[in-house]
């Protein structure tokens, strides 16, 4: 059977990953992959049509900047499906990519079609259930609240948990063998500091999170500063980081290989006292590692526009979200101001508890079962295959 992937950024090809992992252990086929995907996904035996680094773009001014030169990978993508003509297309989430695909392959041959992560139609624009319904068949949900949205649009959808439900703590020793080398005392405060993984929120987070760095420094002593730098932004953060002037801990990629990288991350998170993050998945690897956090996040004008206009939630952290309980806190657009990132995080240090029943009522919520969640998807793909087979 040959399977179509199309990831459009980092924690899609977490997702893509565990999916063909989990295809490869029950499928009962054999199974030819193709697609675009990232290194997690090449791992698993995927050549990738074109890196995903150059379509990872979030916000509505970004994207337009990129319109041209994004028109014409999903064209790439497009003509390589119909030349392939693969059994199924697996589009994985970055819906402003990967559902254009999904609606150009469909105006010209028919593909059974699976979206991984449902369109948060609960959070904004819900008439997209009623839209992607003409050229999506079948989607596969990260939260439990989701399936309702779409199967009333006539779109079968099942509830396949989250991967970093699946989690286990890295090991105690790993944890105290990383602060020792990079000499952190029992006494001092580590803190993580993740701008994203996009080259545009990158730039808009580096030079708060460098105002706030100088506050902690300056204000609160024995306190170190440890970045995980995702692969596709190393080099604009390293560039960063070179003008902070402070002994910053930068973590890379290296040599490692993109598993051993993600092992090694959680170590650095779960050495952390407390961590600094983008708005996005990172709260949920966060949350699987029990590290607080405090969460910012900046946008051009029309991405900040459009937030206030059509956002009907109250939050955008994932933890928050799915706890129902807002105990983390939030710095969104005009409110993500170096001095307030500071005192939450202050504030945070002195009392993490409220975070953890949080995170772990969350980390609960996306657990299927205790079944891999990679596994679940797999069959629930499987299943609507082999009930639509022609």
């Amino acid at each position: 059977m040959k399977v179509y992937l199309v990831a459009g950024e980092p924690s899609g090809d977490k997702l893509g990953a565990e999916l063909m992992a989990g295809l490869k252990s029950c499928a009962p086929y054999e199974l030819d992959f193709c697609g675009v995907g990232g290194p997690l996904m090449e791992e698993q035996g995927l050549t990738s049509l074109f890196p995903i680094s150059e379509i990872a773009v979030m916000g509505i001014g970004e994207i337009l900047a990129k319109y041209s030169f994004l028109k014409k990978r999903i064209k790439n993508t497009v003509d390589d499906i119909l030349r392939l003509k693969p059994d199924v297309l697996i589009t994985i989430d970055a819906p402003e990519f990967s559902l254009r695909v999904a609606k150009m392959v469909r105006k010209k041959l028919f593909i059974n079609t699976i979206h991984y992560v449902a369109p948060t139609v609960w959070a904004w624009r819900p008439n997209r259930a009623k839209k992607i319904s003409g050229y999506v068949d079948h989607i596969l949900a990260l939260f439990p609240f989701e399936p309702p949205y779409m199967q009333r649009e006539g779109i079968s959808c099942d509830f396949v948990g989250h991967p970093v439900a699946n989690e286990n703590l890295p090991e105690p020793s790993l944890v105290k063998k990383f602060r020792q080398q990079h000499k952190i005392g029992e006494n001092d405060t580590l803190v993580a500091f993740l701008p994203g993984s996009r080259i545009s929120e990158v730039d808009r987070l580096m030079p708060v999170f460098k105002n706030v760095s100088s506050l902690l420094i300056s204000q609160k002593l024995n306190t170190r500063i440890v970045t995980v730098v995702a692969p596709a932004v190393e080099h604009i953060v390293v560039e960063n980081l070179q003008r902070w002037g402070n002994n910053i801990i930068v973590v890379t990629k290296d040599d490692l290989s993109s598993t051993d990288f993600q092992k090694l991350k959680r170590v650095v998170f779960a050495s952390c006292d407390i961590a600094l993050a983008a708005s996005g998945t990172v709260s949920l690897e966060l949350a699987s590692t029990e590290t607080p956090m405090v969460i910012a996040y900046d946008m051009g004008f029309l991405s900040r526009l459009v937030f206030r206009l059509l956002v009907s939630v109250k939050s955008v952290n994932l933890v928050n979200l799915i706890s129902e309980q807002h105990t983390i806190p939030e710095f969104i657009g005009s409110n993500c101001k170096p001095d307030k990132i500071f005192q939450a995080l202050v504030n945070q240090l002195e009392d993490p508890i409220g975070q953890k029943t949080a995170m772990r009522k969350s980390l609960d919520l996306l657990s299927v079962g205790g079944e891999n969640s990679g596994t679940v998807a797999a069959k629930s793909v499987i299943d609507f295959l082999e009930m639509h087979k022609t």
